[in-house]
């Protein structure tokens, strides 16, 4: 028996797994923890996003993780690389909090909402679906994502633990 190894994801990171092993990370506020899996030959892959568009970015090397746009063809690369076929990849989504009231309503402040709506549009343009989420709310989130079941474990103060 195989022990099962957790491959953890730090915020604005990336990686993927297989065989069996686990993809973690905690701290999901108004950041989005995505995750891709092919079930055929399980792999899963796991992006901790922190903002919507690279286009922000004022680094001079960009962090691709940390943007939707720049961390979703990444992680499709990674996942090809290890064999994954894009046809056959589904999605998962958490996170993207609303972690503060704000009198404003400006647009720059909902990140959350943002982060989710950009990762969506992104692995829209790869035709990939989002098969189910567990976004929004004010609370922050640790998800933890098996690729051997494609099983996606949600653990808050607030909700308790939850697997979609």
């Amino acid at each position: 028996m195989k022990e099962v190894i957790i491959v953890k994801i730090g915020m604005a990171d990336l990686n993927v797994a297989s065989g069996g092993d686990a993809l973690k990370t905690t701290g999901l506020g108004s950041c989005v923890g995505l995750t891709l899996h092919d079930a055929t030959i399980g792999i899963a892959g796991m992006a901790h996003i922190m903002l919507p568009s690279s286009d922000i970015a004022r680094e001079g090397q960009i962090n691709i993780a940390k943007y939707a746009d720049t961390a979703v063809p990444e992680l499709l690369s990674r996942l090809k690389a290890g064999g994954a076929n894009l046809r056959r990849l589904v999605a998962k989504l958490a996170g993207g909090a609303q972690m503060f009231a704000f009198a404003s309503g400006s647009d720059s402040m909902r990140i959350g909402p943002r982060n989710v709506e950009s990762t969506k549009l992104a692995l829209a343009a790869y035709d990939i679906p989002v098969v189910a989420e567990d976004t929004g709310g004010n609370f922050g989130r640790t998800i933890e994502f098996s690729s051997a079941s494609g099983i996606l474990t949600i653990r808050s103060v607030q909700n308790g633990v939850k697997e979609i």
